[in-house]
């Protein structure tokens, strides 16, 4: 190889080791900040304290208490591959305790902060645990 070419692969490996620009940051707090503003504003529609939508794995209890499901989902949640089936069934049960159907859900699970925002700052009103009437013990 000429020192050209030497050159130009020294710039590209400096550019790939260089991290996200500050454009995936803009995106990446827009997401978050989006995601805890619509979760704030369902958990307190629901009677639940909105700052618990800023609290790892706290905010997956009160997931569950919202919709009517044992504690021990939380558990669910967590284990890889598992979480994916657990965090639709959860998604769904949300929907259904705001009187959404299961389309909805799923939306809720694949695009949490748009889906989230429409639950929270939108006229659902929360009806109740969906998972309680199925007889699934609450925590």
């Amino acid at each position: 190889m000429d020192e050209q070419q030497l050159e130009m692969m020294r710039q590209m490996q400096e550019q790939q080791s260089a991290g996200p620009g500050p454009l995936f940051y803009i995106f990446y707090f827009a997401f978050i900040g989006a995601m805890i503003a619509g979760l704030w504003k369902t958990f307190t529609k629901a009677g639940e304290p909105g700052w618990a939508a800023i609290v790892p794995i706290y905010n997956i209890y009160v997931m569950t208490k919202i919709i009517g499901r044992p504690a021990w989902w939380i558990v669910l949640a967590l284990i890889p591959c598992v979480n994916f089936i657990a965090l639709f069934i959860i998604g769904i049960d949300m929907a259904k305790s705001f009187g959404k159907g299961t389309g909805f859900g799923i939306g809720l699970a694949l695009l949490g902060p748009v889906f989230y925002a429409i639950l929270g700052f939108g006229d659902a009103q929360y009806q109740g645990p969906a998972a309680a009437g199925g007889g699934a013990a609450t925590a």
